[in-house]
């Protein structure tokens, strides 16, 4: 449907040439642009029906007498359902220490919301079809899983500013809109969420899809095949050029088709996006306000090198 609307409208109505680099361009972008919107607006206006009976105060009293595996296993499906960037992820982390939740699922939901993104997923699925949007979800769920478990043996509740303060301070509490349960307060709540969202995504958006559309018009096929899964060090380099770019998955995916239709690798493809979504620098300057170089060098590394061996891995059996 958005594929022959974007041809109607750039072919026949523009009337670019259907072999040229602008008609490409404009056809990727305006294809992408309708999908991803169009995609966008339904799907957190339904998650954000599902958000509405999430706050901190919920989970803490869900985990209450879990083990921590549960917990884990828990903030990996929160994480998932959750569409934050990393960046606006970081609040409801601060939210979860001051519940007192342990530091494993804490930092477990940090790396699940910003990678594991429900509308990225859905949208994922249509690119590169289900077998590699299972793995992408599975390897995700592992770094966050482990790495959570990492971060807390390492002991890096050391290196937290005013971790104890921040734990015992007092939690703001649900608001009275939550406790009201009718449909008209859930369906006005899931709207705002909508807007909200909409309005934190909408501009990254069009950039990756202005970026993806230039990618996939300009790029060289040649060098683009040269990231192929037999070159080793494509995977590296993609992950160090992600970490600089902030972007949700989301705004990533439309660069993320362009690469894959010019042959670069899927693992290589997947560790770039990974590496944007889960530990981009405007992340990484917000977290050193809440704690030291030295927990956040041990965070970075736990991602990026965990993403490195899941890209390496997907080059391996895709």
């Amino acid at each position: 449907m958005f594929e022959s609307f974007a041809n109607w409208l750039v072919f026949d109505i523009f009337g670019l040439l259907t072999n040229s680099s602008i008609g490409s361009v404009v056809q990727f972008f305006i294809m992408d642009i309708t999908k991803i919107f169009f995609m966008l607006m339904i799907i957190i206006y339904f998650m954000g029906l599902l958000r509405f009976y999430i706050s901190p105060e919920k989970v803490r009293d869900y985990l209450q007498g879990k083990s921590k595996f549960v917990g884990q296993l828990m903030a990996i499906v929160l994480g998932a359902v959750t569409p934050f960037c990393s960046c606006s992820s970081i609040p409801l982390f601060l939210g979860f220490l001051r519940a007192g939740i342990p530091l494993r699922i804490v930092f477990t939901f940090l790396i699940a919301s910003p990678m594991i993104n429900e509308i990225a997923v859905i949208i994922l699925i249509g690119i590169v079809g289900w077998k590699a949007t299972l793995m992408f979800v599975a390897s995700g769920s592992v770094i966050a899983f482990f790495g959570g478990i990492l971060m807390e043996k390492m002991g890096v509740e050391r290196h937290i500013f005013n971790y104890d303060e921040i734990k015992n301070a007092k939690l703001v509490t649900t608001s009275s809109m939550q406790n009201d349960k009718s449909w008209a307060v859930m369906h006005n709540y899931a709207i705002v969420e909508a807007k909200k969202i909409f309005s934190e995504l909408w501009k990254w958006v069009i950039m990756g899809v202005g970026v993806g559309a230039l990618f996939h018009g300009f790029f060289p096929q040649d060098w683009a095949q040269s990231l192929d899964g037999d070159n080793l060090l494509a995977v590296p380099m993609a992950v160090f050029a992600g970490v600089p770019l902030y972007s949700d998955e989301v705004g990533i995916i439309p660069l993320v088709e362009a690469m894959l239709l010019k042959g670069v690798a899927v693992g290589t493809t997947l560790a770039f996006m990974m590496s944007i979504a889960a530990i981009s620098l405007p992340e990484l300057l917000i977290l050193k306000k809440v704690m030291h170089l030295k927990a956040l060098a041990l965070f970075t590394g736990i991602v990026a090198i965990s993403i490195m061996l899941v890209g390496l891995l997907f080059n391996l059996v895709l």
